[in-house]
């Protein structure tokens, strides 16, 4: 049944739009139709996955084909690094039971999923796939070939890869398909990195490979809701069209597992770097304020951002007893990256934190909108299109809110729905 807390959620969606409307390029052209179509798409994929009879069956499934590729990925990583793993018999007594390396637990898994999903590629199994959301897009939401192709890929595929796969349309498509393409790419995440997020919350979270899933799926369409809402499609501009033969080719089985797994290298690398870096900046800017003591603890960039987001958190269905920690998640996404959000709620002792709210921070977690996805979409587009750079440095931070209000949206969604579909 529907309670307060559904109807808070509800709130929170009005809010997430009403906002982007403000921030809007022209408010007079409020796309209707495709926002009801995209929240429509996105209740109805969590019905799906969720509330049918047999669901169940599904979801341990994918929960089993995680665990799998987690035991796998293990064996692997032990081979090259041995006890440092945190599994497996150890030269001397740790002072833990279970001891969880970043480096060793989380990064191989992005190489094995990367390997896989070129090899999925390769074998068309991905490619029909994402024609069949990319036609769900184009009948529900009315986007154009190209745009639906690249929102469709962002479900499965990185926020570089995806462009990559409409390579040959991007100086085609129009300022509005553009600026769709940048948030979407910022409100999901990739197939490689959803492996990982469920590996960190498995513990905490009954059914959290499904959650991790649909979240990234659902936040595409609320991805292009709010950038179609922030920056309209000019009237008698029509999508672009594209053909679904991308020019994404491998030769061979071996050379796609091969060239999957040195793309995957590079993944692990940026994100490697990208954590040290920003973990670095926000430890350097709490050492400069932490002589400043707030209700006896001192001052942290996290504490303030929680603050800011407690109200946020609130909004998109989270008791206000609990809004403060998870206001705290949103600021630690938006600085730090969502894999250091998820690894600290994943942390959060099952007691401490109600699974409600544990499940709607999943969706507000899940997706690449963060100050380092800024450089990455800017570096990554300068390459594929070097003549739009301007154009994309102009809309990139606008498409960064944008996206962070897309994971928004997909929580507040799941927030509507009666508890007993979960």
């Amino acid at each position: 049944m529907f309670n307060v807390l559904s109807l808070q959620s509800l709130l929170g969606l009005a809010v997430i739009i009403a906002v982007c409307w403000l921030m809007s390029e022209n408010r007079k052209a409020f796309p209707w139709r495709l926002t009801l179509g995209a929240m429509a798409v996105q209740a109805g994929l969590v019905l799906l996955v969720f509330g049918l009879p047999g669901s169940r069956l599904v979801l341990g499934a994918i929960t089993g084909t995680v665990d799998a590729l987690d035991a796998a990925t293990q064996e692997g990583t032990r081979f090259i690094f041995g006890y440092l793993v945190g599994t497996g018999p150890q030269p001397y007594q740790m002072t833990s039971d279970s001891i969880f390396v970043f480096a060793f637990r989380v990064l191989p898994l992005i190489l094995v999923i990367s390997a896989l999903s070129a090899l999925l590629w390769h074998w068309k199994i991905l490619k029909w796939l994402i024609r069949g959301f990319g036609f769900l897009f184009q009948r529900t939401m009315g986007l154009g070939g190209a745009s639906a192709m690249a929102v469709a890929a962002n479900i499965f595929l990185g926020m570089i890869e995806s462009p990559i796969v409409i390579r040959a349309y991007l100086d085609k498509l129009t300022r509005s398909e553009l600026f769709l393409l940048m948030v979407v790419g910022l409100a999901t995440v990739a197939g490689s990195t959803m492996v990982a997020y469920a590996t960190i919350l498995g513990g905490v979270l009954p059914d959290a490979a499904g959650h991790v899933l649909v979240a990234s799926i659902i936040s595409a369409p609320a991805g292009v809701a709010l950038a179609r809402i922030m920056v309209p499609e000019d009237s008698g501009q029509a999508g672009t069209s594209a053909s679904y033969e991308s020019s994404l080719k491998f030769d061979s089985a071996i050379d796609a597992l091969v060239k999957g797994t040195a793309d995957g290298l590079m993944v692990v690398l940026n994100i490697s770097a990208v954590l040290i870096v920003f973990v670095a900046l926000v430890a350097l800017v709490n050492l400069m304020i932490g002589w400043i003591m707030v209700g006896g603890d001192p001052l942290t960039l996290e504490r303030m951002l929680g603050w800011v987001f407690t109200p946020v958190a609130w909004l998109i269905g989270v008791p206000w007893d609990e809004a403060g920690r998870a206001g705290w998640l949103l600021g630690v996404k938006l600085t730090l990256t969502e894999f250091v959000a998820f690894i600290e709620l994943g942390s959060i002792p099952a007691g401490e934190m109600g699974e409600r709210t544990r499940m709607l921070m999943t969706y507000a977690l899940c997706g690449f909108a963060n100050i380092g996805s800024v450089g990455i979409t800017v570096t990554g587009l300068s390459v594929l299109v070097p003549d739009r750079r301007e154009e994309v440095l102009g809309m990139v931070w606008k498409a960064l809110f944008a996206g962070f209000l897309a994971t928004l949206m997909s929580a507040s969604i799941v927030g509507i729905l009666p508890a007993s579909v979960f």
